[in-house]
């Protein structure tokens, strides 16, 4: 994982977004948030998100929000988009999705 050197740089998210590294992405997540900014978050290394990284992704949506900033999530992974559509949390969060096409599907 890297952490922005300013409050406009992404942060880029890799590996697991578990209960067994929560303490440490709370930490970075929340650090950079501040009044009046977007956070852009890149989920496109993300291996394993669980529910407990999902509470983590909606208190930072919800600290920026009282900050009157953003949180933007970009680059979702396949991993996150399972989490994402199986919970119904596209919405909430708001950010555009790119689903996917599966391997071999015909092309429009």
């Amino acid at each position: 994982m890297t952490t922005p050197a300013a409050s406009d740089a992404p942060l880029r998210i890799e590996g697991e977004i578990t209960i067994y590294r929560a303490e440490e992405l709370k930490r970075a997540l929340l650090e950079p948030l501040q009044p009046h900014t977007t956070l852009e978050v890149n989920l496109s290394a993300v291996t394993e998100l669980d529910t407990a990284g999902v509470q983590l992704l909606m208190l930072a949506k919800r600290t920026a929000q009282k900050q009157q900033g953003q949180l933007r999530l970009v680059g979702h992974s396949a991993a996150v988009l399972e989490v994402f559509d199986l919970l119904h949390l596209a919405a909430y969060f708001g950010d555009d999705l790119v689903i996917p096409q599966p391997l071999g599907a015909a092309r429009a």
